[in-house]
């Protein structure tokens, strides 16, 4: 299988192992038991429906309850969880007595389960500390995000001969989805966390832009349901409206995460002068951001920008602010570390984070960019390539 390119070589799975194994020790954990499809993802390429167990020495068994049938040479299969121990004891392997379960990604039940299962001395939170090993991107990681922003900025090129006068915002945000899926989206826009529901992205223009989503995203948009409510709501595309494009580039199982601005007709003074304080902000990233800069510094002086260029009511929104800047991405859109007052993160060799400083302005809509950086030794790669200013439809 790992000649297909869809599939981590193996000295790629090797290097996430070795880092997983090395968090195990310095958490005194022994092992750990992988259910959450994100993180057997991770650590074996595929997506199956059982376990990985991973101990601080030995390389992970894939113990498996579906598909059928799977032939692989780490996988074992299981009926039920309930099988493992005897089939660790045949290998040799005693069980340990601290387990590592994923306490923030599955079900009270599945947790209290599975420690059953093992009956170990201590469970211990494995969530964080996955999520910090995945914050390090691998070589081959990086070039699942090259492969998915080139198609991302591809896909951005036709946006404009979507518009047709009289469309409404869910028409043509249905014309780049069509568009994103016929050239190879995957389409699913995984995230990490509660009430983070969202299909391939959002697109707002308008007074939606402006509307509070319970969602924890950078913007809103009501939505075109209560039972959904973030992004477009059918509102009809008027002249003087932006129109911000904020769609997922997960071409590969690694999303790129760019936003980029239109119009249709001319916008405001203003809107044009907020737009240009957003790329001023990238910019400044990229002329600054090196590895050990404080993720938190970033957060304090895109807000300073902000509010210095007269726009601090409306930055990352009007009625509802986000407090953050920027975020990880990866398997997930929203992985670590977030540009945020509260950070304690500093940037590292092999980051990969968006950057999305925006503003909202009533009537108007929002406007602004977002990029998908690599942190490399000596300051930032700029991965989504694509024209920053704002088109008009």
């Amino acid at each position: 299988m790992d000649q297909n390119t869809n599939f981590p070589p193996a000295d790629d799975l090797k290097i996430r192992w070795k880092r997983i194994r090395q968090s195990l020790l310095e958490n005194r954990m022994e092992a750990c038991l992988i259910s959450s499809g994100v993180n057997i993802y991770y650590l074996t390429g595929h997506i199956f429906g059982g376990y990985v167990y991973l101990t601080a020495d030995d390389d992970p068994i894939y113990f498996f309850q579906r598909p059928a049938g799977w032939d692989h040479p780490q996988a074992v299969p299981i009926r039920k969880p309930e099988d493992i121990p005897a089939l660790l004891k045949e290998r040799g392997m005693k069980l340990p007595g601290n387990i590592g379960l994923e306490a923030d990604q599955i079900t009270y039940n599945e947790y209290i389960r599975l420690q059953a299962v093992f009956n170990p001395a201590t469970a211990t939170n494995v969530t964080p500390i996955l999520r910090k090993v995945r914050m390090i991107k691998t070589p081959w990681e990086i070039q699942q995000f090259r492969i998915s922003a080139k198609k991302h900025a591809e896909a951005y090129r036709h946006i404009p001969s979507y518009f047709r006068p009289g469309m409404t915002d869910i028409e043509l945000q249905n014309e780049i989805e069509r568009e994103m899926r016929s050239k190879g989206s995957i389409g699913l826009f995984r995230a990490f966390g509660n009430n983070m529901d969202i299909y391939m992205g959002s697109l707002l223009s308008g007074d939606n832009a402006e509307t509070p989503s319970p969602f924890d995203f950078a913007l809103g948009g009501g939505g075109l349901h209560p039972s959904l409510p973030i992004g477009a709501n059918g509102s009809i595309l008027r002249t003087g409206n932006a129109v911000m494009v904020d769609m997922a580039g997960n071409y590969t199982a690694y999303i790129t995460d760019m936003t980029r601005t239109f119009s249709v007709g001319k916008l405001s003074e203003k809107a044009y002068r907020a737009h240009q304080v957003s790329i001023d902000m990238n910019n400044r990233l990229m002329n600054t951001a090196q590895p050990g800069t404080s993720c938190a510094e970033i957060y304090n002086w895109s807000l300073q920008m902000a509010e210095e260029a007269g726009l601090g009511d409306c930055f990352m929104g009007t009625r509802q602010q986000a407090k953050f800047v920027g975020h990880g991405v990866g398997i997930e859109i929203n992985e670590l570390p977030v540009m945020t007052s509260r950070s304690q993160d500093l940037l590292q060799p092999g980051m990969v984070f968006a950057f999305e400083p925006k503003f909202v302005l009533h009537e108007t809509g929002a406007v602004g960019i977002e990029n998908t950086y690599l942190v490399t030794e000596n300051g930032l790669e700029k991965l989504t390539v694509f024209e920053e200013e704002i088109r008009e439809l």
